[in-house]
């Protein structure tokens, strides 16, 4: 096959940030995706729905004027959230869910959650009226093993909290491991989960052989290719359950290439075509359009987008900038580390 025409994607997980950056980054993914939920990891965090209100007027602001793009905005879940306000954004088609950072688990969670029971009345409200729950799925516990956090939550955190609230309907966020891919598939009702671009293509030796390359360092961070196998297999499955979520993250080279380094890959620019490459490669790409395109809507209670994208699989490889370049400095693109033949017509 050397084209295939899928409906508009939408990205169920991005980082767009404010200001130079957000105006540096937001059009390549407005150019590809129709729709994407809004990280709302921001300093300060986007807590309240007059905080959703302002910075999605931000977003509009910044996307060129030639491009249509819906920025699905999301809470950010704290220990003084108020269920009130929540169900009030959520109602007013303002919010489209709230996320779950553990505190400390990733860039810009330190005024995330620590103890669960504070925030169950936000979510025993958000059960009620059908509003789904983003979790970053991962402890924190320094005593947990970096690559077994996500199992770690699994079993000690999300299983509990699912049981407790069994009508809450939670996304599993960027899931990294055989256990969560098998847990969601265990799962009869009420979870889905999100898997990355960079996730189905790298595992941790692309972090750590030949030396530390910061720019494939990611949180949750990749793990071993037995996991990327089952990552793979699940994305290309056709099961409904499972949806693109880009994780997409820009941070500028110094806050990469330095000591202490940010984790985020920036994958906006040539998700598509990546995709395109492993679902060619799994021998699935009837399956593409149901990843990216219509198991999300699906779980989120939207609508199939009308446009249509096609893929052509070109003789010579595709080639991106090695960089962009944004007010704020310049963010370098993920580099799949192999050719890749997809690119969007």
């Amino acid at each position: 096959m050397t084209e295939i025409t899928i409906p508009r994607p939408d990205d169920w997980h991005l980082h767009l940030r404010d200001g130079a950056m957000l105006e540096g980054v937001l059009p390549y993914s407005a150019r590809d995706f129709a729709r994407a939920i809004i990280m709302p990891n921001l300093v300060p965090p986007v807590v309240t729905g007059a905080d959703a209100a302002a910075y999605r007027d931000r977003i509009l602001a910044a996307l060129p004027k030639d491009l249509d793009f819906t920025p699905l905005m999301t809470l950010y879940l704290t220990e003084g959230t108020d269920p009130a306000d929540v169900a009030s954004a959520h109602a007013s088609g303002l919010v489209t869910a709230v996320k779950l950072y553990p505190a400390g688990a990733t860039t810009n969670s330190h005024s995330g959650v620590r103890d669960l029971g504070k925030v169950m009345p936000v979510l025993e409200k958000m059960a009620e009226i059908g509003m789904p729950l983003c979790i970053h799925g991962e402890v924190t516990d320094p005593a947990v093993d970096i690559f077994d956090r996500e199992a770690v939550f699994i079993d000690t955190v999300l299983d509990p909290l699912r049981a407790r609230v069994p009508e809450l309907r939670i996304t599993l966020e960027h899931v990294t491991t055989s256990q969560g891919v098998d847990y969601v598939m265990g799962a009869d009702a009420n979870l889905a989960a999100t898997i990355t671009t960079h996730h189905l293509m790298i595992n941790r030796n692309a972090i750590l052989v030949g030396g530390i390359k910061p720019h494939y360092y990611c949180l949750p961070v990749a793990k071993r290719e037995s996991h990327r196998l089952a990552l793979r297999k699940a994305a290309t499955s056709g099961d409904k359950r499972f949806f693109l979520g880009t994780d997409s993250a820009p941070h500028v080279d110094p806050l990469k290439e330095c000591a202490c380094g940010c984790a985020g890959i920036f994958t906006a620019i040539n998700t598509l075509s990546c995709l395109a490459h492993v679902f060619e490669e799994e021998g699935a790409l009837d399956h593409l359009a149901g990843f990216t395109s219509r198991n999300g809507p699906a779980w989120y209670g939207l609508p199939v987008n009308e446009a249509m994208v096609t893929l052509v699989r070109r003789e010579t490889p595709v080639h991106w900038p090695e960089r962009i370049f944004t007010g704020d400095g310049p963010v370098t693109v993920f580099d799949p580390l192999l050719p890749i033949h997809w690119e969007v017509a």
